[in-house]
């Protein structure tokens, strides 16, 4: 029996969202942290911070 994909579910960035990434770029969370915290890929949330014009992760 094959295995159904699984369905993707698009979100909207909410303003406390975007408030939240900016605190989590000012602290240098790992993307994947922050991943896991809003539920959310580290893809997304890596595309949105590009268009924010924030850096994300720990900057080495």
């Amino acid at each position: 029996m094959a295995k159904k994909a699984k369905k993707i579910v698009r979100r909207e960035y909410t303003k406390a969202d975007v408030k939240q990434l900016r605190a989590h770029s000012k602290a240098r969370t790992p993307v994947v942290k922050i991943a896991k915290l809003t539920k959310r890929s580290e893809g997304s949330l890596r595309q949105k911070a590009q268009k924010l014009g924030i850096s994300l992760g720990h900057r080495r």
